[in-house]
């Protein structure tokens, strides 16, 4: 039988998995893996956790289970392929069916025939056009070199900023944190929009993520353009349209681009997104030319939408089904749901689906609504607090997103929703789901179900929950309405809310009281998480109030 030859351009994430997958499928295939870095299949996810010092040497981030490193010699002995690294594929003649490769140290030209082809050359960060921006002392994070140097550099400083407050930019200031439990060190965070994670989560959930931050003794600034860096000989400070931030060292993560040029001088087709446009396949627009990792974009299995969402876990997925089909399978990827997720300091924060803008942008009603309450039971000495915030379609009640933060465990909440997201559940079936209970575990009706019993009560027009943020921007305005906290004394004694339209009254003496309200003004009601507070509402609903709604997540959402 004639030998297949694979190549595969691209040592990291979707490359590698591409290559031990195929050769599991066929063990005669001729495989070649190209990779122009020194390092090859290495952890790029746990990058922050090293300079953070929980990894405590970059060899882990390359090793299997057992120790072993990942290596040209690893994969020439264990899986009988061939890797070149140090080597950068310069050309694609697609009539040929060759690859053209330089290696970086010699500049040698090498020529590769293919039968199949792999582009796996993920993505590069976006690079501030700005004065000062190669200054020594500034970096980005892709790889372990620059792990590797932000790590060292961080040994003599104590002025950090931190450009970007999306994923890669939590990571790194999560990574901070940790560094400050030894030693001093002056955290500053920019973010050029209102509040962090602004793709991946909604406003008042994003405030939240600010809220911990300052806690946490970040100097977040948010709605902040940066000017340009300044210093003499290396990076001193950080000029932004408000201020002058001290700054001996700056790591810039404000987003990535996908690695086409490549594709693009082979004259392969580009999708909406810019990054390369794959089949469900993963094939681009040469049948035998294959695409994975950062470099493609997805569909959006929410939406329908092609979207680029780069991410490890989709770059190993890619992989799995690519190897499959290089060596004559044909596996399917149909696309994602947008699960992200990050811990920042004791904070864990993720989410799956939509946001409500992209919701109302995709054509959907969106209605959605905050839930607060514990991740196990809360008498179990391990509870810690959560919020969930879920989002339907108004007319289908199809579930559209689902967003998840807090002390407590996020990610088992975030996977069932990204489950339930991709089988195109409704928030009724959400809520119906037999998920596991135990007190050490989950509450006997979990968050994430009270969350969705909550969004289905509201939906069905018995719960009129407002929004912690509605909150507050009535507040702004002026309007003229009572905000009714329905706490016991002990939790007014440890926490309340300082504004003048507060009334208070316990739950338990609402009916008894309900005549000491006004009739004739709308009334929101809350609690710590305003479970109680829906009771409360339910209560002057009863006794003939018109204008009733309880505050979405109470003090627990609060900011």
């Amino acid at each position: 039988m004639q030998t297949t030859r694979l190549v595969i351009v691209g040592g990291v994430a979707a490359g590698p998995k591409a290559a031990a997958r195929a050769r599991r499928c066929d063990p005669r295939a001729e495989i070649t893996i190209l990779e122009q870095g020194e390092f090859i299949s290495f952890a790029g996810c746990g990058l922050p956790y090293f300079i953070g010092g929980q990894i405590a040497e970059a060899r882990e981030l390359m090793c299997t289970p057992v120790g072993v490193v990942r290596d040209e010699a690893f994969f020439r002995n264990v899986k009988d392929i061939r890797v070149l690294t140090r080597t950068r594929a310069v050309a694609i003649d697609r009539a040929a069916k060759t690859v053209t490769a330089r290696r970086l140290d010699s500049g040698e030209q090498i020529v590769l025939p293919y039968d199949r082809l792999v582009l796996a050359t993920g993505s590069r960060p976006v690079r501030l056009d700005l004065p000062g921006v190669d200054l020594p002392g500034v970096y980005t994070l892709r790889g372990i070199p620059d792990a590797l140097a932000i790590r060292e550099a961080l040994a003599g400083v104590t002025d950090v900023v931190v450009i970007g407050a999306g994923l890669i930019g939590l990571e790194v200031v999560d990574a901070l944190l940790a560094v400050r439990q030894t030693r001093q060190l002056n955290v500053t965070l920019l973010e050029r929009l209102a509040h962090p994670l602004p793709v991946l989560l909604d406003p008042e959930m994003g405030a939240l993520v600010a809220r911990f931050l300052k806690a946490a003794g970040v100097n977040f600034l948010p709605a902040r353009e940066v000017r340009r860096l300044e210093g003499q000989g290396r990076v001193e400070r950080v000029v932004t349209d408000r201020e002058e931030i001290p700054a001996q060292l700056v790591v810039v993560g404000v987003g990535v681009r996908p690695e086409t040029e490549l594709a693009q001088a082979a004259g392969l087709a580009l999708g909406p997104t810019g990054a390369i446009a794959v089949n469900e396949y993963l094939q681009t627009s040469d049948p035998d030319i294959y695409a994975g990792g950062d470099c493609v974009e997805n569909v959006h299995l929410v939406s329908g939408q092609k979207v680029y969402l780069p991410l490890g876990s989709t770059a190993n997925r890619h992989g799995r089904v690519i190897g499959d089909n290089i060596a004559g399978g044909r596996d399917l990827f149909p696309g994602v749901v947008g699960t992200a997720i990050l811990k920042l300091g004791t904070l864990n924060v993720g989410r799956t689906g939509l946001t409500v803008e992209e919701a109302r942008r995709a054509g959907f009603d969106p209605v959605s609504v905050l839930c607060a309450g514990p991740d196990r039971a809360h008498y179990h000495p391990e509870s810690k607090p959560l919020v969930v915030k879920l989002i339907a379609d108004r007319a289908t009640r199809r579930l559209l997103g689902a967003q998840v933060l807090g002390a407590g465990a996020a990610d088992k909440r975030l996977d069932v929703a990204a489950a339930a997201l991709t089988a195109g559940f409704t928030v009724d079936r959400l809520a119906t789901v037999d998920l596991a209970y135990a007190p050490p575990y989950a509450t006997a009706l979990d968050i994430l179900t009270h969350a969705a019993n909550t969004l289905r009560n509201k939906l069905d027009g018995r719960a009129r929950g407002v929004s912690p943020r509605e909150v507050r921007e009535r507040l702004a305005r002026g309007e003229d309405f009572v905000l009714l906290d329905v706490r016991t004394p002990k939790e007014l004694e440890e926490a309340r809310l300082d504004l003048p339209n507060v009334t208070w009254i316990p739950l338990g003496q609402l009916r008894s009281r309900a005549g000491e309200l006004p009739r004739d003004k709308k009334i929101i009601t809350f609690c710590k998480v305003s479970l109680r507070g829906y009771e409360a509402q339910l209560i002057l609903d009863a006794e003939g109030f018109a204008d009733v709604g309880f505050m979405e997540g109470g003090l627990a959402a609060w900011v």
